[in-house]
C-alpha cells in the first residue's frame, strides 16, 4: 500500500510505524518454538531429523546432516564464473572494512605499581545462521563469518535448511567454514545452543531468519550469546527536491521485497517529488517479479516543511537503513542519530552495502537503531579486565575499601581485606 501522509497527520503515522516495529509474539507460536527447543535439548539428532521432515518436507538422515566434501565439490561445479569473481570482490571489500573494527588490548602502571588492563578475547564457536530452502543468501554467509574470521574465531559453525544453495555452499567454502549442517528453523538454533550428537554448541549465534528463528533465539539467550532479534527489513530515504524519482520508487521497492512486513518510507520537503515518486512506484511494480509481495507491503510518503523536519522524523523512527538523496548529505550526518546504515547520495543504494561496499548487512531492526550497532568484529570477542595491586598499593587504600564494604553490610568482603593489614 503507498499512501502520501501531509504535516497534520504526520505523527500519527510515525506512532504507528513505531507501534508496528515493536516485538510481540504470538503466544500459540511461542509455545510452538518452546517444544521444539526443548526436544531438540533432549533428542539431539533424532529431533532433527523428526523436524525437518515434518517442516522443510525433506528426508535428511542423521550421517547426511552434515555436508560432505562430495557435497561442496557439486557445489562447485553448479556456479559460474563470474559469480566466483563477484564473491571474491565482496570478501576483499567485506574483510578490509572489518579488519579496522578489532578492539585494542591495553594494560597501564600506575603509582605504587598497580596494574591495569583489558585483554581482547575471540570467542572459541560460533554458529551462523544463514535463511535457505530454495533461496540463495551467500552474502548472510559473508556477512556472518568475516568478521568472525578477523575477530580470530576458532571454529565457525554454519546450519541453513536443506536442501543448501550451492551459491552458499561455495560461498561458505570460500571463507572457510569447515562445518555445515543441513537443518534450518527453530530446532538448528536449539541445535547450536545446546549440540547434538552431530552438531557442536556454540558459544555465539548470529544471522537473520524468520520468525521461528527470532523466537527460538530468544529463548536460548543466556545458553548462547546471540546478535539480536532481526524483525522485518526497512528503509527510510530523506530526498530534497532535486532528487530522481526513478532512483527513489526503485530504493523504496527493493526493500519492501524482502516481505509484506517489510515498510519503506520516503520523507521529503518537496510534494512535486512525492508525487512523482508515488507514480513510478506504481509504474515500477509492474516489472518485478516479486509482485504479490511487494503490494502488500506499506510505503508511506511523508511531505514535511524541511530537511530538519526529516531528520526528526528519522531518528524516532530509528531505521535499518537511511538513505540520503539530497545535496552534500556529509553536512547533515551528525545529526543522524539513529540509524543502523546511512547511505549518501544518490549513487549509494541499500544494494551496495547489502553486498559489495564492506559494512555488514546485519543491522539493527524493529527500532533496535536507538540503542543496537550493526553487526561487527566486536560481536565476536569478549574483553576480561586484568586488576594488579602490590601491597603498598593495597595498603593505600584499604581502609576505603573496609569502609564500603561495612556500608554494603558485606563483613567477609571487609574481611578479606582487613585479614592483609591487622
Amino acid at each position: 500500500m503507498i499512501k502520501i501522509v501531509e504535516k497534520k497527520d504526520i505523527q500519527k503515522e510515525i506512532d504507528a510505524i513505531v507501534k508496528k516495529q515493536t516485538f510481540i509474539f504470538d503466544s500459540d507460536l511461542e509455545k510452538s518454538v518452546k517444544a521444539i527447543v526443548k526436544d531438540v535439548k533432549k533428542e539431539g539428532d533424532k529431533a532433527i531429523v523428526s523436524y525437518t521432515a515434518k517442516f522443510d518436507k525433506k528426508e535428511v538422515p542423521v550421517e547426511a546432516i552434515k555436508i560432505c566434501e562430495k557435497e561442496i565439490d557439486k557445489a562447485y561445479k553448479k556456479v559460474d564464473k563470474a559469480f566466483l569473481t563477484a564473491l571474491a570482490k565482496a570478501i576483499q571489500n567485506i574483510g578490509a572494512y572489518h579488519s579496522k573494527q578489532h578492539p585494542d588490548e591495553w594494560f597501564e602502571t600506575l603509582p605504587l605499581d598497580v596494574v591495569l588492563g583489558q585483554r581482547v578475547i575471540a570467542l572459541d564457536k560460533v554458529g551462523i545462521y544463514v535463511p535457505g530452502g530454495s533461496a540463495a543468501y551467500p552474502s548472510s554467509v559473508l556477512m556472518g563469518a568475516i568478521p568472525a574470521k578477523v575477530a580470530g574465531v576458532r571454529e565457525i559453525v554454519m546450519v541453513s535448511p536443506p536442501p543448501i544453495n550451492p551459491h552458499s555452499l561455495v560461498a561458505a567454502c570460500e571463507v572457510g567454514i569447515s562445518k555445515i549442517y543441513q537443518v534450518g528453523g527453530a530446532q538448528a538454533i536449539a541445535a547450536l545452543a545446546f549440540g547434538t550428537q552431530t552438531i557442536p554448541r556454540v558459544d555465539k549465534i548470529v544471522g537473520p531468519g524468520n520468525m521461528y528463528v527470532t523466537l527460538a533465539k530468544k529463548l536460548v539467550y543466556g545458553m548462547v550469546d546471540i546478535d539480536g532479534l532481526a524483525g522485518p527489513s526497512n528503509v527510510v530515504i530523506i530526498a530534497d527536491q532535486d532528487a530522481e524519482p526513478e532512483f527513489l520508487a526503485a530504493d523504496l521497492l527493493s526493500q519492501v521485497e524482502h516481505g509484506p512486513d517489510s515498510f519503506a518510507a520516503l520523507i521529503t520537503p518537496s510534494s512535486k517529488i512525492a508525487e512523482k515518486t508515488k507514480k513510478e512506484i506504481e509504474k515500477q511494480i509492474k516489472k518485478l517479479e516479486r509482485k504479490e509481495a511487494i503490494e502488500k507491503a506499506d510505503i508511506t510518503i511523508f511531505v514535511v516543511e524541511n530537511i530538519e523536519k526529516a531528520i526528526e522524523i528519522t531518528n524516532q523512527i530509528a531505521p535499518e537503513h537511511l538513505e540520503l538523496e539530497i545535496g552534500s548529505p556529509q553536512k547533515v550526518l551528525e545529526q543522524i542519530k539513529n540509524a543502523g546504515a546511512v547511505f549518501l547520495g544518490p549513487h549509494s543504494p541499500v544494494p551496495v552495502g547489502d553486498y559489495i561496499a564492506g559494512p555488514n548487512h546485519v543491522l539493527p531492526t524493529g527500532g533496535t537503531a536507538r540503542f543496537a550497532s550493526p553487526l561487527g568484529v566486536y560481536d565476536f570477542v569478549k574483553t576480561q579486565s586484568i586488576i594488579g595491586y602490590t601491597k603498598p598499593a593495597l595498603k593505600n587504600v584499604w581502609k576505603d575499601i573496609k569502609l564500603l564494604a561495612q556500608i554494603e553490610g558485606l563483613d567477609a568482603h571487609a574481611r578479606a581485606i582487613d585479614v592483609r593489614f591487622s
